[in-house]
């Protein structure tokens, strides 16, 4: 009997708390009446430029489509999945709040929602979609104002015209995207495909799961049964309707460029200049760095030389000097997959570290010929603990060799003897240098890439090779304006000289070495395969660990890195890193076919000699390859090995 009382107790105490709020909101709601009605007609307006100006995605397309431009089932069917009692409440339907709130404690999580359309239509007025209760103290307002001097066909007609379907913003555009056709020729089974997606446009879209899809199209007629719109046959024949796609694709038919426009919207969110409600902007005119041309190169080149359909790929394009991204792949097709590989992704980098390995040792005293001996080697520590690194293919000189050959080769051995001779701090430290701001380990297994890193911050740090020592950010957006061309915000380069020109200089020639025919010997050089591709000279490393295959490569004018892998850690193959390669200079050659060869000017203080490409020794005849040095480093004399210099090592028997 007291557990009774008890329970009356609490509910007779939560209904009052409920009447109380309910008084509260109409009090609040005749004051928001009192107010100037919000200004909504440019509300969540966007347009995205290209580099050339060239509109190509928005989600404030001129494709604004009025109620009476909209097929009544795709009304219909908006109402009944979202919000039922839409005509009948001013902006808060507290009765589905309340059964929302003891469904969600009766079952003991949050699944049960109650946000009605003027809700939803309020967060799709803010840029970002954080979470704070500042931001939902501001929503709440915000709904309250739109019912005080909005009437319901004109947050209804908001709502469907900027609602997510799926990276696509508005009932007019999903429909031509998903259908070919206008929002006003849905029939019943799109439309009810369509007002399925919002609820979750990465699972319910049926371009990416059209299972998934299906299975919230019939929660969607069955709302609409029950709902009075329309009959159990009806439903039925809708659900049994064959849907034919368009597949998503534009004009360009490019699969990748969606994963651009999240990379633009996720830096527009982390621009403090750009308010966060459209509201106070009344829209904006977005320019990126987009060069449709250079992201036409990297899809078609993806797709022609990725002959595996299960793998996934990342690839990012970028102007050398400046940052600017000119072209973006997130994975292999958007409509399959949203999640953005370039961005959001941190993958082990293998072998793609070392250029920095070696810069610091260029800074350090090394030159193109130091050498160490490469064979089987466990190195052992102080504190009992040793380290057996191994070559690719187990591939060794068993003999010194000079960092030219290490580097092209990509000789592990060479690394880590390099990285314990210059001490634990001095790889990260030049890795914080050039913009890695990921804490990295010390042990020996960092120069042999074993951080993960995102594909876009190891980007920044290629940029400060490839501007010739300049510390480079990667940007997309170049401008922002409102509607009325006001600058609101462009992108200011800092060029900070971060790197020695000189060393960077030695570094970009050094890395040359990776498809060099001179250095066909007791093994070939990593990136040698695609060397008869290429028309320019370029710089670049590939690195391959059991999970992943990537590469980066430039030259003055272009940098470009990419990645493949499994999202599952599966292990990748010899296949899968050559067709990387051959991804890697088909685009850079087709974004390039128009330009001259572009490769960096001679620093003064630094010569060039012919020398012995495996002992790094200057040759009179022969086989030679031209090096560069600092003045007065160049070799004259056979030198020592550096071996003699690094801590404690042992040859395996």
């Amino acid at each position: 009997m007291k557990k009774n009382k008890k329970k009356h107790k609490k509910l007779w105490i939560f209904l009052i708390i409920i009447l109380l709020l309910i008084t509260a909101y109409f009090g609040i709601y005749l004051y928001a009446k009192m107010l100037p009605k919000l200004p909504i007609d440019g509300a969540n307006g966007y347009y995205l430029y290209d580099s050339e100006n060239a509109l190509y995605t928005g989600s404030a397309s001129r494709d604004w489509a009025s109620l009476d431009d909209i097929s009544t089932h795709a009304l219909e069917a908006t109402i009944s999945i979202e919000d039922k009692n839409f005509y009948k409440h001013q902006g808060f339907d507290f009765l589905r709040i309340i059964k929302a709130f003891f469904t969600n404690i009766k079952s003991g999580n949050n699944a049960q929602g109650a946000s009605t359309i003027t809700q939803q239509y309020s967060k799709n007025l803010f840029l970002e979609f954080d979470k704070t209760w500042e931001r939902k103290i501001k929503e709440a307002w915000l709904t309250i104002r739109l019912e005080a001097h909005y009437d319901k066909n004109e947050i209804l007609e908001g709502y469907l015209n900027t609602i997510n379907y799926g990276g696509i913003f508005g009932i007019e555009n999903a429909s031509r995207y998903y259908f070919d056709k206008n929002a006003s020729e849905l029939n019943l089974a799109e439309a009810s495909m369509l007002a399925g997606i919002p609820k979750n446009p990465s699972s319910y879209s049926p371009l990416i799961n059209e299972e998934k899809a299906k299975e919230r199209q019939r929660i969607v007629l069955n709302t609409m049964v029950k709902n009075d719109y329309i009959t159990k046959e009806e439903a039925n024949a809708a659900y049994n309707t064959e849907l034919v796609y368009k597949n998503g694709t534009d004009e360009n038919d490019l699969k990748m460029m969606m994963y651009y426009q999240d990379a633009v919207m996720e830096e527009l969110e982390s621009i403090d200049s750009i308010p966060s409600s459209f509201l106070d902007t009344s829209g904006l005119k977005i320019y990126t760095n987009l060069d449709i041309n250079v992201q036409k190169a990297l899809e078609e080149s993806a797709e022609k030389d990725i002959t595996n359909d299960d793998i996934q790929m990342a690839g990012i394009v970028m102007d050398s000097s400046t940052g600017k991204v000119l072209a973006l792949s997130g994975g292999r097709d958007y409509n399959e997959s949203q999640y953005n590989r370039a961005t959001q992704a941190k993958r082990q980098v293998g072998s793609t570290l070392k250029p920095f390995l070696y810069y610091s040792a260029l800074e350090n005293g090394f030159t193109a010929s130091s050498t160490f001996t490469s064979d089987k080697t466990t190195f052992s520590f102080s504190n009992g603990k040793t380290y057996s690194p191994k070559n690719y293919n187990d591939k060794y000189a068993e003999g010194p060799i000079s960092m030219a050959a290490a580097i092209a080769y990509s000789d592990n051995i060479y690394a880590v003897k390099t990285h314990l001779f210059l001490g634990e701090n001095a790889l990260p430290d030049i890795l914080k240098r050039v913009g890695i701001t990921e804490k990295v380990s010390t042990l020996p297994s960092l120069a042999l890439g074993a951080e993960e890193f995102s594909l876009m911050e190891m980007m920044g740090a290629y940029g400060s090779l490839a501007s010739g020592g300049y510390k480079v950010k990667p940007y997309f957006i170049s401008k922002i304006t409102d509607m009325d061309g006001n600058v609101l915000y462009e992108y200011k380069p800092n060029k900070e000289n971060i790197l020695n020109k000189s060393n960077v200089y030695i570094l970009n020639e050094l890395l040359t070495t990776t498809y060099a025919k001179e250095f066909i010997d007791y093994n070939y050089p990593t990136c040698y395969s695609i060397s008869q591709k290429m028309t320019k000279k370029y710089a670049i490393k590939s690195g391959t660990t059991d999970t992943d295959n990537l590469i980066f490569g430039y030259n003055k004018d272009l940098l470009i890195g990419l990645w493949s892998g499994y999202d599952d850690n599966q292990k990748v193959n010899n296949v899968d890193s050559s067709n990387l390669k051959n991804v890697w200079v088909d685009t850079m050659e087709a974004a390039l076919k128009d330009k001259k060869d572009n490769w960096y000017e001679t620093p003064e203080n630094v010569v060039g000699v012919a020398i012995d490409p495996i002992s790094g020794q200057t040759v009179n005849s022969g086989k030679a390859k031209v090096l560069y040095y600092i003045k007065g480093t160049e070799p004259t004399t056979d030198k020592k090995s550096l071996d003699d210099a690094v801590p404690t090592i042992k040859e395996e028997e």
